[in-house]
């Protein structure tokens, strides 16, 4: 069967019982700001009704002006809000305005208990004054995000990540995969990088709005995603083709390896292509979440 057929059928059977919403972002009005603050701050300082930091799994701590004002355009994403008494500035006034807005919960706490906050979510002297309760990031199962990229796009580009370890690069990727129009995340469930809230903070804001599957065996769903007709590629600084001599008009999977490590053998081992970055300078290497933003804006280039 084409790979045209194949896609359409995919697009047929999936539309008879699938519906999509689509993201939407919504406008703030600067003008309401004095009126929303006085609303939010009707909660004394560092009282609330739960100072419990706890979480279970449906939820997450994201911190940083700009993060939580990307998260407030998904306004169902953020369940509650943490100021720290005598926190201001103009991006505070518009984060009060959409929590006052979509009706969001609202607490400021004085130094001591901010700080204590703080170090619960490892965000010491990053959180810029403002800590989010978020809704944990739904996962997509595999088959469905496959099902969904074929069915949106004509060349989806999924990023998978094969054992990456540092929060900052998941983040990094997950920014220029939202950025560059790229489909989705896969990762693994064990010895991988998790989403956290330092990876949402780096990814300002990309991980709660793109597409991510954790998956138990990334082998497997590779195997599964090539009987699908998507091409497998990976990246690795030692192979001989250059990344701008794949053609990335078909359905692609990027495979991006570990920090030192790069990919593993039996992954490797399931790519269609190996592909490298060349390199002019003295340094041997590049970070993965710089390859992967190289990579992913070729493809983006290509499909122009």
């Amino acid at each position: 069967m084409s790979y045209e057929n194949q896609r359409n059928n995919y697009k047929s059977d999936y539309n008879k019982n699938s519906n999509y919403k689509s993201n939407q972002n919504t406008n703030y009005n600067s003008n309401k700001s004095d009126n929303y603050k006085s609303e939010n701050s009707k909660l004394e300082k560092g009282k609330s009704e739960s100072d419990n930091f706890d979480l279970d799994e449906s939820q997450a701590y994201i911190y940083g002006r700009n993060t939580i004002l990307e998260a407030l355009n998904e306004k169902d994403k953020i369940s509650k809000l943490y100021i720290q008494f005598g926190t201001e500035g103009p991006n505070i006034d518009k984060i009060l305005a959409l929590t006052y807005k979509y009706k969001i919960p609202s607490v400021k706490y004085d130094k001591r208990k901010f700080l204590d906050l703080e170090a619960k979510i490892n965000a010491k002297n990053n959180s810029q004054g403002v800590i989010a309760l978020v809704n944990q990031i739904e996962n997509v199962e595999f088959e469905e995000l496959f099902d969904k990229a074929l069915i949106d796009e004509e060349f989806p580009l999924i990023i998978a990540l094969d054992e990456l370890k540092d929060p900052h690069n998941f983040g990094a990727i997950a920014r220029t995969v939202e950025c560059s129009g790229a489909y989705g995340i896969l990762y693994p469930s064990t010895n991988s990088v998790q989403v956290t809230p330092t990876a949402i903070k780096i990814s300002a804001g990309a991980l709660l709005i793109t597409k991510t599957s954790k998956v138990n065996s990334l082998k497997n769903v590779l195997e599964y995603a090539k009987t699908l007709g998507f091409q497998i590629i990976g990246s690795e600084m030692n192979s001989e083709k250059k990344y701008y001599e794949i053609d990335f008009r078909k359905p692609t999977i990027l495979v991006i390896g570990s920090e030192g490590e790069g990919i593993r053998p039996s992954i490797k081992s399931l790519c269609d292509e190996v592909i490298n970055i060349p390199l002019k300078g003295k340094i041997s290497s590049l970070n993965a979440s710089v390859s992967a933003g190289i990579i992913l804006y070729e493809a983006m280039k290509q499909k122009l």
